[in-house]
């Protein structure tokens, strides 16, 4: 049973701002970890083709954490409040993660470097999880109706500015610090290490702005602004064995819309894709543009060195330095896109938008063939120059590319989605959609290494070539998406 809401008092801007402001810390984290945990690992001494098995770690992470952590903080209500709980809890071991992970080889004497990477890897991805997904449903929870454009639009702003700045962070402590980007043996950049430093710090403390400066609504209050009814959510959320649980999300996964069936299709080649992305564009434009031989990220051969000789070591940390150049620039491209994605999808309709956006991404990644060495080149970026191949500075184009499909990856499957979905299931049916994000990273994380490592011989950019094809796969599998599906009776 449900009331009639009161009316929920509309917040000041700067209240606004402040729900969503931890979000730059937590895509400030998230940005280090794409653009960096590929690098590290393989500076601790992991293969090229087990790094996407340590990467297996976000996926998974994902999939177990954000349904219970969602679940639990529905039916938290405590003096510390409903949601802040889970947030600042995950910000504080996302942070402890980001601060030993660079430090894994003090930790030696317990187990290998590249293992403790792996788990820190796993730890700061579910403690992100932790804090992101009861960190949506503050923003919900707090801003009114009216309200809810602003509040998603800051949210956006934030988010980006977080994913831009944690993607060039090294490389701003590398050239305009002065800090070295160059690893030993077994060691980690100490530009890279005190990035995770910076951006533990900047997670926490923009978490812990948020949670001091918003106050939550207590129960009553927030049942009253909400419309809903005390004894019917009781009842709702009365305890129920698990297997009753499991038979009733069961029943609603077999009887899912074909609308999320056949986008779950897309979701497949475009994550899987994604995924190769994040884990292995370092190493491929460490070979491909910088001229590193493979052997080089070979742990076994490293381990027959006294040192890494210093051009190798000076090329390795130039061009983990530009991939977070290059992340920033697909994070940035995407938040343009992202202003003009709307207006763009209503004269052209949505599946058009969609699979020319995925269609320029799987281009954006072939064409990395394109942008191979070349001659030493001088970068102006506004902060600082740089020289780097030719080849580096023409990646910049792909990723326009890679930016619209980012763009459109985050909106355009739960716009074309959210029609053909039951009112009364949205949120489960949501957090079912959820497995179309993790499972193509599992297959791909399962699998790409061994694809690597079997059929291309350790030479990562071709790796990147089938996140291409696979991409322009998904852009194709656009045209078999129905978007007028009548919602399931279940």
């Amino acid at each position: 049973m449900s009331h009639t809401p009161v009316k929920q008092p509309t917040l000041p801007f700067w209240q606004v701002w402040n729900v969503s402001f931890g979000f730059l810390g937590v895509q400030f984290g998230f940005a280090m970890q794409n653009a960096n945990v590929s690098r590290v690992l393989s500076d601790l001494g992991a293969d090229l083709h087990s790094l996407s098995l340590f990467w297996l770690a976000a996926p998974v992470m994902g999939l177990l954490v954000q349904p219970i952590v969602g679940a639990a903080s529905d039916r938290t209500w405590n003096r510390f409040g409903r949601r802040r709980p889970y947030i600042l809890g995950g910000a504080f071991a996302a942070a402890i993660g980001m601060l030993l992970m660079p430090n894994a080889p003090l930790f030696v004497a317990f187990m290998a470097p590249m293992i403790f990477g792996g788990m820190m890897l796993a730890l700061m991805d579910g403690a992100f999880n932790v804090t992101m997904q009861p960190f949506r449903a503050l923003v919900a929870d707090m801003v009114p109706s009216e309200q809810r454009t602003l509040g998603y639009s800051i949210q956006s702003l934030l988010i980006n500015i977080g994913a831009v700045f944690g993607s060039i962070l090294p490389f701003l402590l590398t050239n305009i610090i002065g800090l070295e980007n160059t690893a030993s043996v077994g060691e980690v950049a100490p530009s890279v290490t005190w990035a995770f430093y910076l951006g533990a710090t900047v997670l926490f403390g923009t978490v812990l702005w948020t949670v001091i400066r918003t106050k939550e609504y207590p129960p009553e209050q927030y049942n009253a602004y909400k419309g809903l009814d005390a004894d019917a959510l009781a009842h709702a959320n009365r305890p129920r064995p698990l297997t009753a649980k499991l038979a009733e999300f069961w029943q609603l996964f077999i009887n899912m819309p074909k609308t999320m069936r056949q986008l779950a299709i897309v979701q497949f080649f475009s994550w899987f894709a994604l995924f190769i992305m994040w884990v292995y564009t370092t190493p491929a434009i460490t070979q491909y543009v910088w001229g590193v031989d493979a052997k080089w990220f070979d742990p076994v051969f490293l381990h027959t060195l006294d040192e890494i000789p210093a051009e190798i070591a000076a090329a390795k940390g130039a061009a983990g330095d530009w991939v977070g150049i290059l992340f920033a620039g697909y994070s940035l491209f995407a938040a343009i896109f992202s202003v003009l994605l709307t207006k763009i999808a209503r004269k052209m309709g949505r599946k058009p938008v969609y699979a020319l956006s995925l269609l320029a991404g799987g281009i954006g990644y072939l064409s990395f063939l394109l942008f191979q060495a070349g001659e030493p080149t001088l970068v102006n970026l506004g902060i600082t120059q740089v020289t780097v191949p030719a080849g580096a500075l023409g990646l910049v184009l792909p990723m326009v590319g890679v930016g619209i499909a980012w763009a459109a990856i985050l909106a355009m499957p739960y716009a074309i989605l959210s029609d053909s979905l039951p009112a009364d299931k949205m949120g489960v049916y949501m957090g079912i959609f959820n497995f179309t994000i993790a499972a193509p990273q599992i297959v791909s994380g399962l699998f790409a290494g061994w694809i690597l490592n079997s059929v291309f011989d350790n030479q990562a950019i071709y790796i990147i070539m089938l996140a291409g094809v696979a991409m322009v796969l998904g852009a194709a599998s656009v045209i078999f998406v129905k978007e007028d599906d009548a919602a399931p009776a279940v």
